[in-house]
């Protein structure tokens, strides 16, 4: 009975619709992880402090996972022409928002364990915030 739903479900347009957006969210998403963790690393290795560290990393990954998932994970028609302000608007608040959160949990683990902890403990930050990213680039930033 269970199987038969979850079946059901899948051939559902907006789920496999969504189950793309999540595939392609999660492919950006790494990318970016990737780029403003070796940012982070490596800003922190030269003697930047944890917060603006964090920042410069989340900037600079920022702008490539907008592009890409306005351009390829939640693209529609319209998506692809002019630059919508509404969508940058949203993102720019979105980022500020997931930025402060990311900084402040990284800043504190600093604190507590030290440059490779808050190293480590980055990579399970931005993880758990991606879920909250991906909720609100589908239902608010990209709509």
């Amino acid at each position: 009975m269970v199987f038969g739903a979850i079946a059901a479900k899948r051939k559902d347009p907006a789920w496999r619709a969504t189950e793309r957006q999540l595939l392609l969210f999660g492919l950006v998403g790494g990318l970016q992880l990737g780029i403003d963790w070796s940012c982070f690393v490596g800003l922190s290795m030269l003697g930047l402090a944890a917060a603006p560290a964090n920042l410069s990393g989340r900037v600079v990954s920022s702008v490539l996972g907008f592009w890409l998932n306005r351009s390829l994970t939640f693209a529609n028609a319209g998506s692809r022409k002019a630059m919508p302000t509404r969508q940058l608007i949203r993102f720019i608040i979105g980022w500020a928002l997931t930025a402060l959160l990311s900084t402040l949990m990284v800043t504190a683990l600093d604190h507590v364990l030290g440059l490779r902890g808050a190293a480590i403990g980055k990579l399970f930050v931005d993880g758990l915030l991606a879920i909250f990213s991906f909720w609100l680039s589908k239902h608010w930033i990209f709509r």
